[in-house]
């Protein structure tokens, strides 16, 4: 896998996996203040949220590239006949 393979790869697994996290503890507000969206949530706490995400993609990223060259998989179907 070259740098930037790995790099495309890893900045898609921490996307992916951020789209999931967001949802995790949310919260709407009771009392929405005027102007506020009912369903917005109370304290999102994106950076902690990040902080997961980056630490679940390093983890999945590694697994990957361990994966990948340990030929595992029958590769031979998407290669050119």
């Amino acid at each position: 896998m070259s740098i930037f393979t790995g790099i495309m790869v890893y900045v898609i697994l921490w996307w992916l996996l951020f789209f999931m996290v967001l949802p995790w503890g949310i919260q709407p507000i009771e009392q929405p203040e005027a102007g506020w969206q009912r369903g917005a949530p109370y304290k999102p706490k994106l950076w902690m949220k990040a902080l997961v995400t980056t630490g679940l993609a390093t983890v999945a990223f590694c697994l990957l590239y361990l994966y990948v060259p340990a030929d595992l998989m029958q590769w031979e179907v998407f290669k050119e006949k």
